[in-house]
């Protein structure tokens, strides 16, 4: 067995941006160059696995499927942790054909051992996976985003799956539509995150478990630049080409970065989190994982 991160993430070959369903997203400046940006869009996809991969990373890959161009953000396809997959349940039909399409990913990677559980949603509950269900690995919880994609009633669900905290974030804007646009926990138990994307109450809540100088603001332009939705692996950190205020503000914190032209899919609102899905994360807690059984 190998310790090595172990991420998710999809060919990208059938990747375009041809409809919205968040306020990013350009179908037209997509139509109007769409091979070169197609081109492009494979470029950015390998530099990013490269990246990840120069961080010590291993990468599974999920075949392209036509007509299913957002399938290049695993992010949204599940929760897992300690080796179960909880599937996502998508709330835009333009999505919904891409949890058979994961759904068959992850039962044939548990056939390979490199998952446990492969775990249906109740009816009627909305949940975009890790884009919306962050394992906060310092404090030992999640952090779940609700309110645009998620509804609230996954938490509970998810509680229970998993046997852990779910601390829940009321999202305030569909321009931050997932948590992982607006909210990401670093190493060393700081947050980098955009304060306006929130609720009142949910920075309030934020405020009570995370101290002030483990908060980590984003501006407008860091936010807009996706970069918020950026890969952690111990101190170094994997996102789109960043403003040169946050980058100044990561480093002084002692963070190393790498920076990912990934122009075309910020075109349908995601970055680097969204295109990946971390496989291997473990709470450490393997006696509530089993009562949750």
């Amino acid at each position: 067995m190998t310790d090595k991160p172990l991420f998710l993430m999809t060919d990208a070959r059938h990747f375009g941006v041809t409809y919205q369903i968040n306020p990013w997203m350009r179908p037209d400046a997509w139509k109007a160059n769409p091979a070169a940006l197609t081109a492009a869009a494979a470029k950015s996809a390998s530099a990013l696995r490269k990246e990840l991969e120069k961080a010590g990373a291993r990468v599974e890959i999920v075949d392209a499927v036509e007509n299913l161009p957002d399938l290049v953000f695993p992010a949204n396809a599940a929760i897992v942790l300690d080796g179960r997959a909880l599937v996502a349940r998508f709330r835009h039909p333009e999505r919904q054909g891409e949890e058979a399409v994961f759904r068959d990913a992850f039962l044939k990677l548990k056939a390979r051992g490199l998952l446990s559980d492969v775990i249906e949603l109740p009816n009627k509950i909305l949940q975009e996976g890790a884009g919306d269900c962050i394992w906060d690995k310092d404090r030992g919880f999640f952090w779940a985003g609700y309110g645009q994609r998620s509804t609230p009633n996954s938490i509970p669900v998810i509680e229970s799956v998993f046997g852990q905290q779910v601390v829940g974030l009321e999202l305030a804007t569909d321009r931050f539509y997932h948590l992982d646009t607006c909210f990401c926990p670093l190493a060393g138990g700081r947050v980098l995150y955009y304060p306006p994307a929130f609720t009142p109450q949910s920075l309030g809540m934020i405020r009570t478990h995370v101290r002030k100088k483990d908060r980590i603001e984003a501006t407008a332009e860091e936010a807009a630049a996706f970069c918020v939705n950026a890969v952690n692996i111990d101190n170094h950190i994997v996102m789109a080409k960043a403003p040169a205020s946050l980058r100044a503000k990561l480093k002084a914190l002692g963070y190393s970065l790498a920076e990912v032209d990934l122009a075309p899919f910020i075109l349908s609102g995601g970055g680097a989190y969204c295109m990946t899905l971390r496989l291997d994360r473990q709470s450490g807690n393997q006696a509530a994982m089993r009562a949750a059984e």
